[in-house]
């Protein structure tokens, strides 16, 4: 029986170690800041990106005739690696896998273990492949090994009538002449016409302003992850030493906060309050502790109130 599924942050450098972790070779992700195809473009070769957006959008995502942007190609999924998402949280690593299983031909090493994978699946349907992709003790695991650690429940989660938004990932990517958009929670490939490697940066930022366009203007949280080749690599082809220090450091930073997410910091900060404590009661006593714990509460709720008011960035300590 496979254990579940933790939830894991859309950034480049944990989608980067996770797919390294898969056994996927000179393959990195870049997170863009604008929907600019110039800046897309500057990442050839390119092999698709991955979308983070509030599901469902705020007008209708599909109507009973198929999807309100491009259409379903049931057909599409004999030849095309596509999964059906069936577990929850599985689909930051499910819409990675979709851009990655379909560029085996584009001289993309995913590894062994992985290949072996997609060769098994590609016969199943759909659904089945989602089945088969949710009870893969290595994907889970390398998954869940970015997930932060917290030992705790969150006991200030909303609960019961609260409703909660929810965020979904998918996949954008050219395969055999077409763009496809690839999001498990649909029942196949949704294929928004021609497209090659070249023009798919011009291609898909028109498709994803016009799914940006479908939310409310003070909607903002959206996330778009590059998938490309290594950038190491055209740093030394093109003998760019400052390139090359600067996707060296980027990884060494991408490691060091990896690192901070798997760690549980419970005991450090006891110790840390701990000598906090220990100093005010040496100050005077139990009087300024009860002082310092009322201050401390004090200024967080002025913090609290002045974020809900929108008052920009506060010191929250």
């Amino acid at each position: 029986m496979s254990g579940g599924w933790n939830t894991i942050e859309s950034d480049a450098g944990v989608f980067t170690s996770l797919i390294e972790n898969l056994g996927v070779k000179d393959v990195q992700f870049e997170e863009l800041l604008t929907l600019d195809p110039s800046e897309l473009a500057t990442l050839q070769p390119l092999y698709g990106v991955i979308f983070l957006f509030k599901y469902p959008t705020d007008r209708p995502y599909a109507t009973s005739d198929g999807p309100i942007d491009g259409r379903f190609d049931h057909d599409a999924s004999q030849q095309i690696f596509f999964a059906r998402q069936t577990i929850q949280n599985a689909c930051a690593t499910q819409a990675l896998l979709s851009v990655l299983m379909n560029k085996t031909g584009d001289h993309v090493e995913i590894g062994s273990q992985m290949r072996d994978f997609r060769d098994f699946t590609m016969v199943l349907p759909p659904d089945l492949r989602g089945e088969a992709l949710s009870n893969f003790d290595l994907i889970r695991e390398v998954h869940n090994s970015f997930a932060r650690s917290s030992p705790f429940a969150d006991e200030t989660q909303r609960t019961g009538g609260e409703a909660e938004d929810a965020f979904h990932f998918i996949a954008y990517t050219p395969i055999n002449g077409t763009l496809y958009e690839l999001d498990g929670l649909q029942p196949a490939p949704i294929s928004h016409g021609p497209c090659d490697t070249d023009s798919f940066p011009a291609k898909v930022v028109d498709v994803l302003q016009r799914r940006v366009a479908r939310y409310e203007a003070t909607e903002i949280r959206f996330n778009l992850l590059a998938m490309c080749r290594d950038l190491r690599i055209r740093a030394r082809d093109f003998a760019d030493d400052d390139l090359l220090a600067r996707e060296n450091s980027k990884r060494r930073d991408w490691q060091f906060e990896n690192a901070l997410r798997r760690h549980n910091f419970v005991g450090f900060a006891g110790e840390v309050l701990r000598g906090v404590v220990d100093s005010k009661l040496k100050q005077g006593g139990d009087s300024a502790v009860d002082a310092w714990i009322g201050e401390s509460l004090e200024r967080r709720r002025a913090a609290e109130k002045a974020l809900r008011r929108g008052d920009g960035d506060v010191e929250m300590g």
